[in-house]
């Protein structure tokens, strides 16, 4: 059996970057409706806005997609997508029901799918480390 290419320095910061953009995206989406008022306020009402919600959730899915294919080509494994399907599945959900950022279910949806898209990147990078090319499977 041929030994997986080593996960760069690149893939990893990929991931790294994933894990907490979507993270800060679950984040954004859980407390935002608990500081709506207060964003006008502060001159961040742009942060309410559903066109850049739509934007960082497909940046979401398109880097945490690309980023798990490429480790699934390393490390051989489909276990990070068994988080990231059910991830993309809320937040498509999420902002299929969410017109309002008040309505809790749009909250709610898009805040865990955010959070399983993050828990993706963490399981992937993961999987790179104890299924490299270090890992006593590929040493047989």
């Amino acid at each position: 059996m041929q030994k997986p290419a080593s996960p760069t320095r690149w893939n990893r910061l990929v991931d790294r970057f994933g894990a907490v953009a979507s993270f800060l995206c679950a984040v954004h989406c859980a407390l935002l409706p608990v500081v709506f008022g207060i964003l006008p306020a502060l001159g961040l009402v742009f942060l309410a806005d559903h066109r850049i919600e739509r934007a960082f959730v497909a940046f979401a899915i398109v880097l945490a997609s690309t980023s798990l294919v490429f480790g699934l080509r390393r490390h051989g494994s489909w276990r990070a997508f068994g988080v990231l399907v059910p991830g993309i599945v809320l937040l498509l959900i999420g902002l299929a029901v969410g017109d309002n950022h008040a309505n809790p279910l749009h909250a709610a949806l898009v805040s865990i799918g955010g959070a399983l898209v993050a828990l993706s990147h963490l399981v992937n990078l993961r999987l790179d480390h104890v299924h490299g090319p270090g890992c006593s499977h590929w040493a047989r």
